[in-house]
């Protein structure tokens, strides 16, 4: 069974007017932040915000680039060709970069949010496309992947770092990809369930699929959400559980 874990969660996801998330709170519990990039939410000043916090708690800081639709979170499949897809993540990693230069901290990893993530899971041109921009901006940079996806195979081949992410609050399909978000039983509430999940993982290199059938699968490091209402209780409860384990949670670099 796995020592240490990597506990990451997307953040920075507010805009404008709009604040969505309990960042500072869940900084506190996790060991990785994915910063949005201003695509499919956040935007400069949060941007700036979520870097400080992230120093400020010495989590590992990472950009979350997504496709460019506010209006629905960048959970919809957008029709972009490989070069443009390249462009758009280009252009969002080296935004955060920017500001991590400002504030004198290092970027450490890149993950693709919503849709985008899902799409590079599959369609290879996708992935290589994202694999590009990460490479092209900075090759040190650890690219964050679904376990078993094109995304992380395209990575390894070009020379990137690569981390095979799991899920503590989602279920999974037969073939190993998440349960889609329109279904009832995608989420995991219940931190039990979810802890359970991880050990599973961790422990024995598989997971529980919505059928029953056990699927072989990867960790490097585990995603918690935190835009649901009871995102902290549940994020603290799973690292204290953790923890009781004897599982560390630490960065990647660490």
């Amino acid at each position: 069974m796995r020592k240490q874990i990597d506990l990451n969660c997307d953040m920075g996801e507010s805009f404008g007017a709009y604040t969505f998330g309990s960042d500072e709170r869940l900084l506190e519990h996790i060991s990785s932040a994915n910063i949005a990039c201003g695509f499919h939410a956040g935007d400069p000043n949060v941007m700036d915000r979520t870097i400080r916090l992230a120093k400020k708690y010495n989590v590992a800081i990472g950009a979350h680039p997504g496709f460019p639709d506010i209006a629905g979170f960048g959970r919809r499949m957008i029709e972009f060709s490989p070069e443009e897809i390249y462009r758009i993540v280009l252009y969002q990693i080296g935004s955060l970069q920017a500001f991590c230069k400002v504030h004198q901290v290092q970027m450490l990893h890149v993950k693709a949010h919503g849709a985008l993530y899902n799409q590079a899971v599959y369609q290879r041109a996708t992935a290589e496309a994202i694999v590009r921009a990460v490479y092209d901006l900075n090759p040190s940079l650890i690219l964050y992947g679904l376990a078993g996806s094109e995304l992380l195979k395209a990575g390894r081949e070009a020379g990137l770092t690569v981390a095979s992410e799991v899920f503590a609050d989602r279920t999974y399909q037969p073939d190993g990809s998440l349960t889609p978000r329109h279904d009832k039983n995608s989420l995991i509430q219940d931190v039990d369930q979810a802890v359970a999940q991880v050990k599973r993982m961790l422990r024995s290199g598989n997971v529980q699929a919505v059928n029953g059938e056990l699927v072989e699968i990867e960790a490097d490091t585990v995603c918690v959400h935190g835009d649901g209402p009871h995102a902290v209780g549940f994020v603290e409860n799973l690292r204290k559980s953790l923890t009781e384990q004897g599982i560390k949670v630490t960065q990647l670099v660490e």
